[in-house]
């Protein structure tokens, strides 16, 4: 099993990259707007292969953190990679996380191709566990939401009802501003999608 790659980036798209690992190729898809590196960047993919009989398939998150939620968004009965890299590409992972706690079912429903009855049963079988990770230290959730501004823009451009990809390429062209917080972030994403209307 390839659980993580670590190569220069030789191609970048919306939703998959391509690294060069030792002379090799993978071909990894990923969250939109998750890595932020350019062409040319050393990056490190922590990933998940899912094999089928007509194919075997990479999936790729900048952090350990949102590899587990991915993998555990697989052991729910109904959702499969796509959908669970659907679901982390709308809401982001502190977002998917805080959704399925929260028993916001609306949140859930805005991920392209997740239904009611799906999203209850992500409610049903996973708020328990996502609380019980998170219950030591709810001051920690707090701010490494803080921390990372871009998933609060994304879950706000959701709202204003923008597509994943387009949100995705939105955030792309503001990748030089990564230090910038929230309402600067916001400000420029809207911004672009302005101007690529």
């Amino acid at each position: 099993m390839i659980a993580r790659l670590r190569g220069q980036l030789v191609a970048l798209d919306v939703d998959a990259m391509v690294l060069d690992v030792g002379g090799v190729g993978y071909r990894v898809l990923v969250p939109p707007g998750a890595f932020t590196q350019r062409l040319g960047d050393d990056v490190v993919v922590h990933t998940h292969l899912a094999v089928r009989e007509d194919a075997l398939t990479l999936f790729g998150f900048p952090d350990i953190a949102a590899l587990r939620l991915f993998e555990r968004l697989l052991a729910v009965n109904g959702i499969g990679p796509k959908l669970a890299l659907a679901a982390l590409s709308t809401l982001g992972a502190d977002g998917l996380r805080d959704a399925i706690v929260s028993e916001d079912t609306t949140a859930l429903v805005s991920v392209p191709g997740l239904g009611r009855k799906t999203a209850g049963r992500l409610i049903l079988e996973l708020s328990g566990s996502l609380i019980v990770e998170h219950a030591p230290s709810p001051a920690g959730v707090a701010s490494g939401a803080s921390d990372d501004p871009r998933t609060e823009v994304r879950l706000a451009l959701v709202s204003l009802g923008y597509e994943p990809a387009e949100i995705a390429r939105a955030l792309q062209a503001v990748a030089d501003d990564a230090g910038a917080d929230r309402d600067a972030l916001l400000r420029s994403a809207l911004q672009n999608l302005a101007g690529s209307a």
